[in-house]
């Protein structure tokens, strides 16, 4: 027998900000010292699903896409290479990997961010780490981080779609 309450009807996953980054994904920033971390977690079987790398582009390059691409790139100036450039995920460098976790990089005259995918038995976690090199850079993310904190949520419920799709 089954309960069909509209909790145990609602499919959609949903993730979840973390109060504190967690101490692996904190561990694979590239960033020793930044001034803004956040990290986001889906809470399922993303090892399962998919590779770190596999969640990154599905999360980046197809769940973000050229949206991604006009703020990454626009409002941020984040020097990305080539969307298809190889050792990259929608033009962040891939400067590190684990087999649970990938990293990505880049930079602009004004910031340096960084992104670490971490994908483990429990859960799928992407975490944002942004270092000002410039007052100015602090001021652009301040204002670019509210709609940074609302889409983020999405893009791992989003990935997993995607990856589920394609198999």
């Amino acid at each position: 027998m089954t309960d069909n309450s509209p909790i145990d009807a609602h499919r959609d996953p949903v993730a979840f900000q973390q109060p504190d980054i967690g101490e692996s994904v904190g561990a694979h920033t590239a960033l020793t010292d930044y001034h803004y971390a956040d990290q986001f977690t889906l809470v399922i079987n993303a090892a399962e699903i998919g590779t770190p790398e596999e969640w990154a582009r599905a999360a980046l390059d197809t769940v973000a896409g050229i949206k991604g691409q006009l703020i990454w790139r626009g409002l941020l100036g984040l020097r990305l290479a080539r969307r298809s450039a190889p050792g990259q995920v929608a033009g962040w460098a891939i400067v590190d990997r684990g087999d649970s976790w990938i990293t990505l990089a880049a930079r602009s005259w004004m910031l340096t961010g960084n992104l670490v995918v971490e994908a483990v038995q429990e859960s799928v976690s992407l975490a944002t780490f942004v270092r000002y090199e410039r007052p100015i850079g602090e001021r652009v993310w301040t204002r670019a981080a509210h709609g940074h904190r609302r889409f983020a949520p999405t893009l791992l419920p989003d990935a997993q779609r995607v990856l589920r799709n394609a198999r």
